[in-house]
């Protein structure tokens, strides 16, 4: 719902140690708005959305995201690089002084949750040090009922103070920003960094610890729909790969656009109460639903803007490629109610691969869904980064590594087990190159890659004919409607077939090169779905 009332309710934050502070509690978006232009951290853009800098950072520090290691998450979280350890008495130094800095300030204070679901419901308190952070919290979790408020208590505080600078010596951190997650005290310290996507990858984070270890239930780092019957569908896929596109179908209602759990009642539901979106290269033309979501409540970070007439640019990456966009789920018109859908029929593993190695579209079984589920699998191409010439390849565990504070395989039994016992199809579909590598070869084109998804959620390639791929074994359908049977077979579509079979091969053992740290984890169905090379 939009929930833009003024609720006038006083709350005090001494229990979480900020003294003395001027407490903005639960203010609409506009105020939010109009207190960001009047200090000067922002301006209104022609569309009348809010378009902010983020700072220094414009983007996640996965180096600089650590979690709490105690006596609930020694023995269960997989600690390595990407969950990195932090001592309980370190943490509660840093948080001593970042509520202090806090105390005496003005600070901007919201009550939401996260979990569309009631049964799953995780309260949340957000204390910021900007107005605008405050306002994305509104835009990205989900909105109480004005009556709820005077009664909420929060079960976890996410606490934003991107003016606070750690000293690495001192407190224990890599450098000055940090974001830190304490499953004991339920709390989300952030400091030294302004990109709001640390808040939202902080909760996220701590949901999934939260719903495989003490709800029995899957977190997913996806994008979900349903249609007419009923049939929900879940898309995961890493940045670049059309998670958000493909999933704005309209002839399905959007469940969520980027996180969402799965329950053994097979529902999914929204963890979200919002969209976080890529803006780079944005037109209504082809992403329609994303650009008319921004207007008014909307949040744009790190644009280029012109002066003159408040139109953004959306080409202009001068800043950061990673300009991106928040705004209420709302904003966009064909949404499931509730943020709840039942009976998942299809998954969607995406992937960009600008090798041009994979099939357009082919179906996995249960042990080859678990491996590239564990893979996440996408590709990087030329120029995306600095020193990048060529194709690389990309792999994050379960689509999302640095979200994920568990071994990967205990979600890709999790997921295993669900596609059993719910008879769902698996599908991976590469969005990315066809007839050749990135520079050869040609992008699929999105109209032939819609019509993949769609033939699959109408059951139109349950009767067709299939082959298996020869290196990777995944089954690929002989024919689809309103896509052309060439393409179908990759290597149909290279000039020279004999140096596909090579290239096949060398990904393949790039694929195996990045599974040997899982390998000792996997049951021999996963380590079945591995390929051939």
């Amino acid at each position: 719902m939009d929930n833009n009332t003024l609720f006038s309710q006083s709350i005090s934050l001494k229990e979480l140690g900020i003294e003395n502070a001027k407490i903005h509690y639960q203010l609409s978006p506009e105020e939010l708005h109009d207190i960001t232009i009047q200090s000067g951290q922002g301006i209104e853009v022609s569309s009348e959305s809010l378009a902010v800098n983020t700072g220094e950072y414009t983007g996640r520090s996965p180096k600089d995201r650590f979690i709490v290691k105690d006596s609930i998450t020694e023995d269960k979280v997989w600690w390595g690089n990407v969950n990195i350890p932090f001592a309980p008495e370190d943490f509660d130094a840093l948080y001593n002084k970042v509520t202090a800095y806090l105390s005496n300030k003005e600070v901007f204070v919201r009550d939401s949750y996260a979990c569309a679901d009631p049964n799953y419901r995780l309260n949340i308190r957000a204390v910021t040090e900007n107005a605008w952070s405050n306002l994305f919290c509104y835009n990205m979790f989900l909105r109480p009922e004005v009556e709820e408020l005077a009664t909420f208590t929060p079960e976890w505080t996410l606490v934003s103070a991107p003016g606070f600078f750690a000293d690495p010596e001192l407190d224990g951190t890599r450098q000055s920003n940090f974001a830190i997650l304490n499953f004991t005290r339920k709390i989300v310290l952030i400091g030294g960094t302004g990109y709001t996507g640390e808040m939202k990858k902080g909760i996220f984070s701590a949901l999934n610890f939260i719903m495989p270890v003490f709800k029995n239930t899957m977190p997913m780092h996806c994008s979900a729909n349903v249609g007419e019957n009923d049939d929900a569908a879940i898309f995961f896929g890493l940045s670049g790969t059309g998670k958000t596109t493909l999933s704005a179908d309209p002839n399905r209602k959007l469940i969520g656009d980027d996180e969402h759990g799965w329950t053994n009642e097979n529902t999914i539901f929204n963890f979200e109460g919002g969209c976080y979106a890529k803006v780079i290269n944005l037109t209504e033309e082809n992403e329609p639903d994303i650009f008319r979501a921004i207007k008014k409540g909307s949040l744009l970070e790190n644009v280029i803007v012109n002066p003159d007439t408040k139109e953004v640019d959306f080409e202009d990456v001068s800043i950061t490629e990673n300009t991106r966009v928040s705004y209420p789920i709302f904003h966009i018109d064909n949404i499931q109610p509730g943020s709840i859908g039942k009976n998942p029929k299809n998954i969607f593993f995406l992937t960009a691969d600008s090798f041009g190695i994979l099939p357009p579209i082919s179906k996995l079984t249960p042990g080859q869904a678990a491996y590239h589920f564990i893979s996440g699998y996408t590709a990087k191409v030329a120029g995306t980064e600095a020193g990048i010439t060529e194709p690389q390849p990309n792999f994050s565990a379960c689509f999302g590594a640095p979200f994920m504070p568990l071994h990967p395989t205990k979600y890709a039994e999790m997921l295993s087990k669900k596609i059993k016992d719910a008879n769902v199809k698996v599908w991976l579909v590469n969005t990315g190159w066809t007839g050749g590598p990135y520079g050869i070869g040609s992008r699929m084109k999105l109209k032939y890659t819609r019509a993949m998804i769609t033939a699959a959620l109408n059951g139109e390639l349950d009767e067709v004919g299939y082959e298996n791929h020869e290196v990777f074994g995944i089954a690929k359908p002989q024919t689809c409607p309103n896509v052309p049977s060439e393409i179908l077979n990759p290597r149909n579509t290279w000039e020279d077939p004999e140096l596909y079979d090579k290239k096949a091969i060398e990904l393949a053992q790039k694929f195996k090169a990045n599974f040997a740290k899982f390998e000792e984890f996997a049951n021999d169905e996963i380590m079945a779905g591995a390929p051939k090379a």
